[in-house]
């Protein structure tokens, strides 16, 4: 079963909320963050989801790239 939700960072905590799932969560670092929504995702889809089957996270962030900046290779 695939999640997805969106990581943001609010100034102070990064976030991560539900993307078609009523779920948020927070953390102090991007680690901490990524523990917690994998357990969010998990306790919301505790009823729904089939015994066994695997619940995949996919984290979506977006990023700023300071201008003039290139890519490697």
């Amino acid at each position: 079963m695939l999640v997805k939700a969106e990581a943001y960072y609010d100034g102070k905590f990064w976030c991560a909320r539900g993307i078609g799932a009523d779920f948020f969560t927070q953390g102090r670092t991007l680690d901490e963050l990524l523990r917690n929504a994998k357990e969010a995702a998990g306790l919301h889809f505790a009823g729904s989801r089939p015994r066994g089957k695997a619940l995949t996270l996919l984290l979506l962030s977006e990023t700023e790239v300071p201008r003039g900046k290139t890519a490697a290779g």
